[in-house]
């Protein structure tokens, strides 16, 4: 009789092999990851899409010396946000991974980014295997007119999608999703492990053999990854991260691995009617609607890569009416929350240790960086005694455990954009003074009262 087909175990973290399950994965250690699919086929005769992607032949291997030198060309996206995530522009021959939640804007911002290379002259193919055609133009209707640059193909075979982009290779492709293609000479539904990964490699390979920029949409998990195994990451060039509350209108990309660039750049968007719009000066669009003279509401600065980003904290400190005081945090870390108010109880006598506290970051954005940790304590202490600090007043600082107030990186940065968005007056460490004092002597920060403070305690003195 012939032997039935095996099946191995694949982990979707890293993406080990095993023929049995196993309830933790020796590479990664990660606990219930092991997923069941049927074992490729090895040798036999190469599929065509095999065939089609290695028409190129073997390469030798060579010298660096014998590699020749170019310039470095990159294509403009059209999207001055998106071009500083990528590090300047789109790298020929990359292959790129965008992945978010559900609804958004994966699928919207890459039809508008087609559209702007379709227009500087560059042949565009949009591959969509969740839409058909005719929803696809209902959906590019609302985002303005396209050119004959750009053609659109609803199909999910990989086999049928490679000789097309074999034959007539376009310089840029859009996949959405991954998950939805299928290869008929791999085992298994789409969506599954081995067509996600045997899908990628496939368009790896004709991404650096024909000089095509592909970019593939990939769905995440509930815990904010993308799905299939974990090696999908390391195969590509370039992973991009949309973040953003569905219900705000403001969006975040950033990068979360680039091969080509920083991977500490983000890029702000807005969700409007027809499509994403860039957002500009994302500082004012964080603190629109900030309350005036509000106990507990403290302005402070984040470093997002090399940009400042000013962010409203908003802290809710009240007497508990149960035995055990209730904490709560919202886009900072709950953890750090609690170390912050044991250095009150403890370095500065303030007894919260019978209260409830609520701590929030106005905007839904998400930040974790010691240099808020003295906004926070302000914050606290504002609510908790019930009186306002300045609204021209912006506070940066890292508390450490005996109370004291260490220096920030780029603090003169930090100083400048706040000036630039008319505070005047800044309470940041004395470290950091003599680099925000340098900002003011040449003339960006002359209008800011800097006053720098060694401990918590000093800072608590300003209320």
């Amino acid at each position: 009789m012939a032997k039935a087909s095996a099946t191995v175990f694949f982990c979707r973290e890293c993406g080990y092999e095993s023929t049995k399950w196993l309830g933790q994965c020796p590479a990664c250690h990660q606990w219930n990851t092991m997923t069941e699919a049927p074992k490729a086929a090895s040798g036999g005769t190469p599929s065509r899409m095999a065939r089609s992607t290695g028409r190129l032949g073997m390469q030798a291997p060579v010298r660096l010396d014998e590699i020749g030198e170019g310039e470095e060309t990159r294509q403009k996206t059209g999207f001055e946000e998106l071009d500083v995530v990528l590090g300047g522009g789109i790298v020929p021959a990359s292959l790129i991974l965008v992945g978010g939640d559900p609804g958004i804007g994966k699928s919207t911002i890459l039809l508008q980014l087609c559209r702007n290379i379709s227009e500087a002259g560059r042949s565009v193919l949009y591959v969509s295997g969740e839409e058909s055609l005719k929803q696809i133009r209902m959906r590019a209707a609302r985002l303005g007119t396209f050119g004959a640059n750009i053609r659109f193909l609803s199909e999910t075979g990989l086999d049928r999608i490679s000789e097309l982009l074999t034959e007539e290779k376009p310089e840029v492709v859009v996949i959405d999703s991954v998950q939805t293609m299928y290869q008929e000479e791999v085992s298994g539904a789409p969506g599954s492990i081995t067509q996600v990964r045997e899908a990628t490699m496939t368009l790896l390979r004709i991404a650096k053999n024909f000089g095509i920029t592909i970019f593939i949409v990939g769905h995440v998990t509930k815990e904010g990854t993308v799905a299939g195994p974990r090696m999908l990451e390391h195969i590509v060039d370039t992973v991009l991260y949309f973040e953003g509350d569905r219900n705000a209108s403001y969006r975040i990309i950033r990068s979360a691995k680039n091969r080509f660039g920083s991977t500490n750049e983000v890029g702000v968007f807005e969700m409007t009617g027809k499509g994403l719009q860039e957002v500009k000066n994302p500082s004012a669009f964080l603190l629109e609607g900030r309350p005036e003279g509000a106990p507990g509401s403290i302005v402070t600065c984040t470093m997002e890569g090399s940009r400042p980003l000013l962010l409203e904290l908003q802290a809710l400190v009240c007497k508990t009416s149960f035995g055990m005081p209730r904490r709560t945090s919202a886009g900072i870390d709950y953890n750090r929350v609690n170390l912050l108010m044991a250095v009150l109880e403890k370095r500065m006598m303030l007894h919260v240790n019978d209260c409830d506290a609520y701590m929030n970051v106005a905007g839904g954005m998400r930040v974790n960086e010691p240099a808020l940790d003295l906004a926070i304590i302000m914050a606290l202490v504002s609510s908790y005694k019930d009186r306002p600090l300045p609204d021209d007043t912006l506070v940066i600082g890292e508390v450490g455990l005996a109370g004291e107030v260490r220096a920030v990186r780029m603090a003169e940065r930090r100083v400048a954009e706040a000036v630039r968005m008319g505070f005047t007056r800044c309470i940041l460490p004395a470290g950091n003074l003599p680099a925000a004092r340098s900002v003011s002597a040449s003339g960006e920060g002359g209008a800011v009262k800097l006053i720098g403070v060694r401990t918590a305690a000093e800072a608590i003195a300003c209320l």
